[in-house]
């Protein structure tokens, strides 16, 4: 996709929500950091409800290292990976207590150092909370990056450095979360919604012109 091409398709996915933000449920940076931490191979509603009980009691690096690996454990049973999920973020807070004071640092190097938090999380919390123009590659971006030809890539760095290089700077604020939710609600992994899809003419993927007329039919 040309340069052109591509500021085309991410200007037409903004017009549907100027300013989208993520579907997890947080207020603060840390409570993100937690929300975020936990979505590895669970979904944005169950994490939600496991947050709608945790964060009550523990929404503080501080009340989240009292409350201790076994007591996060209880509150998140319902997600995959708890066990090892309980574990990080008993020791992030530990090392946000002890080295940052209680708050969560804006620089991702030092975010990566977190237990659980690699490069994708960091991007996520720089983006979302403190409003820098990250771009967090999941699997829904990954998909949508390679399958529409706007920025392919053999896997998820690739396709994070060729968003950033072909991107306008006006729409990389944002241009995570509207990949996302494309990628969520039209261009699924099963079935994508070609026929409702707002870029298709801009899409370059072999196979759309058929789930179009198969929705048509």
């Amino acid at each position: 996709m040309t340069a052109e091409e591509a500021e085309a398709f991410i200007a037409r996915l903004a017009e549907t929500d100027p300013t989208p933000t993520t579907e997890l449920n947080y207020s603060t940076p840390f409570e993100l950091l937690v929300a975020v931490s936990l979505s590895a191979q669970s979904t944005d509603v169950g994490v939600n409800k496991a947050t709608e009980k945790l964060f009550p009691v523990a929404s503080t690096p501080e009340a989240m290292l009292a409350l201790g690996e076994e007591g996060i454990r209880d509150y998140i049973r319902t997600l995959g990976l708890f066990n090892n999920k309980a574990k990080n973020l008993a020791e992030a807070s530990r090392i946000l207590v002890e080295e940052y004071g209680g708050g969560v640092p804006e620089e991702r190097a030092a975010l990566e150092r977190l237990p659980g938090v690699g490069r994708k999380t960091a991007n996520v919390i720089l983006n979302t909370a403190f409003g820098h123009p990250t771009i967090a590659v999941d699997t829904h971006i990954f998909r949508v990056s390679n399958r529409t030809g706007l920025a392919p890539g053999k896997n998820v760095t690739a396709v994070e450095r060729a968003l950033e290089a072909i991107l306008p700077a006006a729409y990389k604020r944002h241009a995570h979360h509207w990949l996302i939710l494309h990628g969520r609600y039209t261009c699924t992994a099963r079935r994508p919604k070609c026929a409702q899809c707002r870029v298709y003419d801009l899409c370059l993927w072999p196979e759309k012109e058929e789930y179009a007329e198969s929705a048509a039919s």
